[in-house]
């Protein structure tokens, strides 16, 4: 009888320790759940950013959710996914902002639910931070201006300061884009043969790249040069120039060094591209957010270098 008390004391015990030992985990193996909501999974910068962050998560014994919407510019998509998440138990949230003011609304949402929010890629708008007195541990990625600075001083070397110069921009709003465009009219600032005859969003998308370059052409037949704020825009950019008979004739300088990009560069269709570390942004973000929930402090500003790739340079 009093072994069968014991057994029916031990049993009990084992009951009431389950969920405390599973709090704050996911499912069997009681892992720290971590989300990682990205702009999008059908470009291949974000997919090489999650291919960072999930060897880190594995490293780090974290259980790592990565949703994103289909398109970068889903912005209520985005917001959605996070929302949905919130509700899930996550203990920390990573996000590459698709709208730098829209996403102050979800975080706000984090924050009240105490979850660490960790931010990547691109900065969310100083004034939504101030105004909603927004948490953020964290920014992790590139310095979008002094690459979008990089890319003019470049082209105006290769012509020797004297170009008809178009723009692709990415989404009006946008940080991300908005910094590398600033950074781009501030270098041609300095060399006044660099004019600037056109600029116009192409979204980051590779088709819209081809129609707004196509129509860029023929408003302006003399454009000898292109700075597109992505390398998908670029691409597109290329081939408009092919299908114009133009190739060989305009400069081309994306952003992003993408594969499809460096073997542009190479091919000599392409001029140069900035190349970013996406991989290291996921990996350091997911390291982040691991030291984060051991309960020690990270630096609120992580930068991630660039540089510029050119044929000469090795693509």
């Amino acid at each position: 009888m009093r072994n069968e008390f014991c057994a029916l004391l031990t049993g009990l015990a084992v009951l009431l320790c389950a969920p405390a030992c599973n709090r704050g985990g996911s499912g069997e193996t009681g892992a720290p759940r971590v989300a990682f909501v990205m702009k999008t999974l059908n470009h291949p910068f974000f997919l090489d950013m999650q291919r960072g962050a999930e060897e880190a998560a594995e490293r780090a014994g974290l259980a790592l959710v990565v949703q994103a919407a289909e398109r970068e510019i889903d912005v209520e998509k985005q917001m959605q996914i996070i929302e949905n998440l919130l509700q899930t138990g996550i203990r920390a949230l990573i996000v590459t902002p698709s709208g730098s003011r829209e996403i102050a609304s979800p975080i706000v949402k984090a924050n009240r639910a105490n979850v660490p929010v960790i931010v990547v890629d691109t900065r969310v708008d100083a004034k939504a931070v101030a105004d909603n007195q927004l948490d953020l541990e964290s920014f992790i990625g590139s310095d979008n201006y002094e690459g979008g600075r990089l890319a003019g001083d470049y082209l105006a070397k290769v012509t020797a300061g004297s170009a008809r110069v178009a723009v692709l921009e990415g989404i009006p709003g946008h940080e991300t884009g908005d910094s590398r465009l600033r950074g781009f009219r501030d270098a041609l600032a300095q060399h006044p043969g660099m004019t600037m005859v056109a600029s116009q969003p192409a979204n980051w998308e590779r088709d819209q790249g081809f129609t707004v370059f196509q129509n860029m052409l023929q408003a302006h037949p003399d454009i000898d040069a292109v700075f597109a704020c992505s390398d998908l825009m670029a691409l597109g950019a290329i081939e408009a120039i092919a299908a114009a008979r133009r190739g060989g004739r305009i400069r081309v300088v994306g952003f992003d060094a993408l594969e499809d990009a460096r073997k542009a560069i190479a091919e000599g269709r392409m001029e140069a591209s900035v190349a970013q570390s996406p991989r290291d942004m996921g990996r350091i973000a997911v390291e982040s957010a691991a030291r984060l929930l051991r309960g020690e402090s990270i630096p609120p500003d992580q930068k991630v270098p660039i540089s510029l790739v050119t044929k000469g340079a090795g693509s």
